[in-house]
């Protein structure tokens, strides 16, 4: 008797393995967060203005809908990282934890001597810009990061090795931004890569982790006026100078790139990871699970 087969049944087995849904998701996400910068400038939307704000903000709706839609008709899963419930709070918990963080490592920065304020810019600064820039950065990077290549990598290899993976890649991806440097990258892996991969452990869904994100960027950027991952200094809320060596004040990358936002952000880190394994352990490579 011959076999009567789903129509599609091998097709949609290949394209549904873990490896297949990481690079196809990873491909589809990052042209849509690359195309949300080119359509500003496209429509010639001047910058740090209500306008930029908006159209990312289009632009990230765009890209949650799309992340449903992906998850609904290539995954044939409902969506789990982005679900309704509690995303006010762990949004919410994301931005405070974020903003309080990196306030903290601006504290201790100052204690040692690396950093001061010196006093209130008499004007809303690059306000615009750097919402327009945490908006993006914490959606569309914790979407890729976590969302895909962390979610995908832990159903094959395991957590701990898509924790490991995850975390690499997100320091190399910055190895390219201006006045990068191998010891940035290893900062960013290692401090904002434990991080937004235990955030998003702790609840599985990525609300909280782009939260941390997006508030960890906009106030190193517009409430201390440092460089965002290598960027220009902006012109934020308080006038602020930094000065010693760059193992204290990150140097022209940034305070990312300090001892203080390393050691800081890492304990952070080992402590929402230390919580999430609390709550459920880590998951094993699938050939154990089989």
């Amino acid at each position: 008797m011959t076999e009567i087969r789903p129509e599609g049944g091998a097709a949609l087995r290949i394209l549904r393995f873990p490896l297949v849904l990481l690079v196809l998701g990873f491909i589809a996400f990052l042209v849509l967060y690359v195309a949300t910068g080119l359509i500003s400038r496209l429509l010639q939307i001047e910058r740090n203005t209500p306008q930029q704000l908006l159209a990312v903000i289009a632009m990230t709706l765009v890209g949650l809908g799309a992340y449903k839609l992906f998850q609904r008709y290539v995954e044939g899963r409902r969506d789990v990282e982005f679900a309704a419930p509690k995303a006010g709070l762990e949004l919410a918990a994301g931005l405070g934890g974020g903003a309080a963080i990196f306030s903290l490592v601006v504290l201790f920065t100052c204690a040692l001597g690396g950093m001061t304020i010196d006093g209130l810019r008499g004007g809303p600064g690059q306000i615009w810009s750097m919402l327009a820039m945490a908006v993006a950065s914490g959606f569309y990077e914790e979407l890729i990061f976590r969302g895909i290549v962390f979610r995908h990598l832990e159903t094959m290899l395991g957590t701990w090795a898509a924790l490991l993976l995850t975390s690499a890649f997100f320091g190399l991806a910055h190895i390219m931004n201006p006045n990068a440097s191998w010891f940035a990258a290893f900062a960013i892996a290692v401090e904002a890569g434990i991080m937004l991969g235990a955030a998003y452990m702790l609840t599985r869904r990525l609300w909280l982790a782009v939260g941390i994100h997006a508030a960890w960027n906009f106030t190193q950027g517009w409430i201390f006026s440092v460089p965002v991952s290598g960027g220009r200094a902006p012109e934020g809320l308080l006038l602020t100078s930094r000065h010693g060596p760059d193992w204290l004040t990150g140097g022209a990358f940034g305070l990312e790139a300090s001892a203080v936002a390393l050691v800081g952000a890492t304990l952070a880190g080992g402590l929402l990871l230390s919580t999430a394994l609390r709550w459920s352990p880590a998951v094993p490579p699938m050939w154990v699970r089989r």
